[in-house]
């Protein structure tokens, strides 16, 4: 799928112009206290850029040239990086790695394992992946749930949204798994 970096930034852009919260995930995040985060399947940066806003150190890696174009405009102080998720081998762990808007879903079927596996090798031990996705498209929580296990990930908390309001087992999942301490 061909994106426009430019043109998805601007509908977030539009909504903040009318008053609408656009950094729900970040706020979420940032309540983990993390030092750094990976934003993986960052797009333009949305989350990254508010994450950085606040002191925090943050990688974005997004597989989608354009949405990363658009995003080192933004802000060109960031790290930003072209690369498939499951493929993904920086040389450095985060204490979160975060997935937010619907990152598995863009991933080719049966892939998602794959994509779970290269985002959880960059977790520090302790650390959290934090990912929010619709689970009506061919990906549920129990198949996303076995692919962190075989991460070595364990289930910590799952909400319905991204301002904590409770999962009902459908519709939409916020999830955090957490790598064990050492």
């Amino acid at each position: 799928m061909a994106w426009d970096g430019d043109d998805y930034q601007a509908r977030f852009d539009r909504l903040a112009e009318g008053g609408s919260d656009v950094h729900g995930e970040a706020t979420f995040v940032r309540a983990y206290d993390p030092t750094s985060v990976l934003d993986a399947g960052c797009g333009t940066g949305r989350v990254a850029i508010e994450l950085a806003r606040h002191g925090i150190d943050v990688v974005g890696v997004d597989v989608d040239g354009s949405m990363l174009a658009t995003a080192r405009r933004r802000a060109p102080e960031l790290t930003w990086i072209v690369s498939d998720l499951a493929l993904l081998r920086l040389p450095r762990e985060f204490d979160v790695v975060v997935m937010a808007g619907n990152v598995p879903l863009f991933t080719p079927p049966g892939t998602q394992a794959a994509l779970v596996a290269g985002v959880a090798r960059h977790l520090a031990p302790g650390g959290a992946l934090i990912a929010g996705f619709s689970l009506d498209r061919g990906y549920d929580a129990d198949a996303y749930d076995a692919d962190t296990a075989a991460a070595g990930l364990d289930l910590a908390e799952r909400f319905g949204t991204w301002d904590r309001q409770a999962f009902t087992g459908a519709g939409y999942a916020v999830s955090v798994h957490r790598r064990p301490a050492a």
